[in-house]
């Protein structure tokens, strides 16, 4: 062997006629059997190609090849594995110059094949499964290195390499690979275990891939994993694209995840738990590509996941209709319950995503998310719910609150404009006005999330009587101008939205929880005096309405409006510490705990605890007076005239939305009553004198357009600009005035109808009032029959 080294190197010229000479040899013995005489043929080819590394090499590396090739075609595990060794060899050899004419497909199919061994002896199955893995790792080294590198990504190379590694690896040992990139094998599991060889081998190509034939390569794993049915479960899935991302260069990631995006909608009308497959694998992925910059990809990851959301959530609604249809059906709950994890799944993937986001990011989808959110009555929501009964809308309103909920969990902007811009705020609070007590919740959730920019909301916890707000140790700033400007244009709409869901009929008690909180959380983050002066006159608001009780609530929810006011007004009150103040709320609370302990909220809300039949019969010092509060911020310097004007919440179109008639048409007539008496001056006397001029100007009507345009932009700028105590006294004089008009008009004069048993019935919006005998109405010259 050293003479023949020695002649090879000395005589490059010659290494073709020793290759082929070699060949011809080891071609006969590999049919004859001749095994001893392979290995000593195979073994001078190795060493030869190993020194001699000169322009001359070209054409002996065809015989070296061919007859490695003819050791892989033998059936002898054996030889299998020695051709296997020697391409090995050869894979790292570094050549001079880039072979054009060669090909590696033969031994791309060969290796791949013996990765696929089923040899009865599982010894010698392990053998072969590791040669093949190990030749190709050879391959993809080799061709990596080669100029012509780009032919080893071709898909029907791809189609096979990928395949082989993935089938090895489903045998490897389950490890926890949640935390972190998946721990590198030791260099003796690489030689002894297929499955960690193999996956040593599947980050190896996928850590040389570019971009242009990054796609290649994953493809060939949603083939595998759909050919063998691993999304249920998915550990297998999970763990194969944990590899990619963290071995592909991290600007490739978001070609991964548009591939899982794409993958998705081509298995939308797969089985539920499929589809929860795909998206915990989305989320895994993302989880990894989310601590960078995955570009253009997030809106068309939240596009897609809502798309299945609404998908998810109309599969649902139809199952359900399908089984109360035929209640026969066993499958339906179990169908039911499978769209719920894939509604989960989704959640939790937005969430994630959203969370990992920078702030402008994520600002921007909490916009896109709300804009899906469908509302009744307005189609301002860019989410087809065309096939979505009400039941389906509902739920999908529940789930892409949830997913919102998630995507502002821990966001943190320096001020509550940034976090609740107009734009956001008012389609926000749009569901908050909606009859489902879910739903109300989930938007209190998201806006105690954007609002709480402190960490204060553990510690607000639960609707309780704090005997020392000051062990709570909360954590504030001063009020910053950009928050007391967001106050001043949009209080109003924050109290309003308080007050009417503290109202509903079917609020539980994590409602009142959170009411409770919103309202503590504006005290801390957003309350000037002019702020706390508002909070208290809506919390004396809400404990007239309990009192009065004009909606019909029940005795539950009335007491547990009461216990909302004593907990807040305990809490503001030690806020703004005013000694007088406390002392109130201190008082009233120690009085109910004696006698009326259901308006506190340590025992309205626990169990089996008894009601009283009426709250008309309760004396005044168990609730907060108006007129004391008022006495005690007053000697401290606040300005307390407010506290004697109640509180009456805006109307807006959200009313209409929400079915609120009653509220609706009692404040429309306010207005109706209210838009003829702007200004004061404009009111004509009765007794005013007839003159020429007026009589001119009456029958002038040219510029009478003119004023009634004119008149009713003073009427909305009034309505827009003027303080509410000058509204509510025009609508007392304009009663009054009402009143005394009626007195002249009517005088006491009787005029019996035919029948003395005739009655009048009369009407207004809901309210019937009792129906009177004609013959006790008294008008002049007219009669109602």
């Amino acid at each position: 062997m050293e003479k023949l080294t020695f002649y090879a190197v000395s005589a490059p010229e010659k290494l073709d006629r020793i290759g082929s000479y070699l060949a011809e040899r080891l071609s006969r013995d590999v049919v004859r059997h001749r095994s001893g005489y392979v290995l000593i043929a195979m073994e001078a080819l190795d060493q030869l190609l190993m020194a001699c590394h000169s322009q001359s090499i070209k054409p002996f590396v065809e015989s070296f090849l061919h007859m490695v090739a003819k050791l892989l075609e033998s059936g002898e595990p054996k030889l299998q594995v020695l051709g296997t060794n020697s391409f090995v060899k050869f894979a790292n050899i570094e050549e001079d110059t880039p072979s054009y004419h060669r090909r590696y497909d033969f031994f791309v199919s060969r290796f791949s094949a013996m990765c696929h061994s089923c040899h009865s002896d599982p010894e010698i199955r392990t053998e072969i499964r590791i040669a093949g893995i190990r030749g190709i790792q050879g391959v993809v080294r080799k061709t990596v290195n080669d100029e012509l590198r780009a032919t080893i990504w071709e898909p029907q190379h791809m189609d096979k390499i990928v395949p082989s590694l993935l089938f090895n690896m489903q045998k490897i040992e389950e490890v926890d690979s949640r935390i972190g990139p998946p721990s590198s094998p030791s260099a003796a599991d690489k030689e002894e275990n297929p499955a960690v060889l193999a996956e040593n081998c599947f980050r190896e190509l996928l850590g040389r891939a570019t971009f242009g034939n990054m796609n290649n390569a994953v493809r060939p794993v949603f083939a595998h994993l759909d050919h063998h049915k691993l999304w249920d479960p998915n550990e297998f899935a999970v763990h194969c694209f944990k590899i990619i991302m963290y071995s592909i260069q991290a600007q490739y990631s978001h070609h991964v995840i548009q591939e899982i995006l794409g993958h998705l909608d081509s298995h939308k009308k797969d089985s539920p738990r499929v589809r929860a497959g795909i998206i915990q694998v989305l989320l895994e992925a993302v989880a990894i590509a989310a601590k960078g910059s995955i570009g253009p990809t997030v809106l068309e990851v939240f596009n897609t996941l809502l798309k299945h959301l609404r998908l998810s959530v109309e599969f649902e609604a139809n199952d359900l209709q399908e089984g109360s249809v035929n209640s026969a059906n066993l499958n339906t709950s179990s169908k039911d319950n499978d769209e719920k994890i894939v509604q989960n799944a989704i959640i939790q993937t937005i969430g994630f995503f959203g969370s990992n986001l920078p702030d402008y990011q994520r600002s921007e989808i909490m916009m896109f998310i709300m804009g899906k959110v469908p509302v009744f009555g307005t189609s301002t929501h860019t989410l087809d719910i065309s096939q979505l009964r009400e039941l389906g809308t509902r739920r999908i309103q529940i789930m892409l609150l949830r997913s919102l909920l998630m995507v502002t969990s821990g966001y943190k902007a320096k001020t509550i404009v940034t976090a609740l811009p107009g734009s956001f705020l008012d389609p926000l609070l749009s569901p908050s006005l909606m009859e489902d007590y879910e739903l109300r919740q989930l938007v209190l959730e998201v806006m105690h999330n954007l609002m709480d920019r402190h960490d204060n909301r553990a510690k607000l916890r639960g609707i309780r009587i704090i005997p020392d707000v000051a062990d709570l140790k909360i954590k504030r700033e001063k009020i910053c101008r950009q928050d007391t400007s967001f106050m001043k244009k949009n209080g109003q709409q924050l109290y309003r939205h308080i007050y009417l869901g503290c109202k509903e009929d079917d609020n539980v008690q994590k409602n009142y929880e959170l009411l409770y909180t919103s309202l503590a959380l504006i005290t801390i983050e957003l309350a000037n005096e002019e702020v706390v002066i508002d909070l208290i006159r809506l919390a004396i608001a809400l404990q007239d309405s309990a009192i009065i009780n004009e909606d019909n609530l029940s005795m539950f929810h009335r007491c547990g409006i009461m216990a909302l006011v004593a907990a807040y007004l305990n809490f503001v009150s030690q806020m703004i510490a005013v000694p007088a103040f406390c002392q109130h709320v201190s008082k009233v609370i120690e009085i109910r705990t004696l006698e009326a302990p259901y308006f506190l909220p340590e025992h309205i809300f626990r169990d089996k605890c008894m009601l009283p039949k009426s709250l008309e019969k309760h004396e005044k010092n168990l609730y907060f007076l108006t007129n004391k509060i008022a006495e005690s911020l007053g000697g401290s310097g606040y300005s307390v005239e407010r506290l004697s004007v109640p509180y009456v919440p805006q109307v807006t179109d959200e009313d209409r939305l929400s079915r609120r008639k009653s509220i609706v048409d009692t404040v429309s007539i306010q207005v109706d009553i209210l838009s003829n008496s702007i200004p004061s001056d404009d009111v004509v006397s009765n007794t005013e004198e007839i003159t020429f001029e007026a009589l001119k100007k009456a029958i002038d009507t040219s510029g009478m357009e003119e004023q009634e345009k004119e008149k009713r932009r003073l009427v909305i700028e009034k309505f827009q600009k003027a303080p509410f105590e000058e509204i509510a006294a025009q609508c007392e004089s304009k009663a009054n005035l009402l009143h005394d008009r009626l007195a002249q008009i009517l005088e006491l004069t009787i005029r019996p109808p035919p029948s003395p048993s005739g009655t009048l019935t009369i009407t207004s919006g809901h309210a019937q009032y009792q129906s009177v005998p004609v013959y006790e109405m008294k008008f002049p010259d007219l009669c109602v029959y």
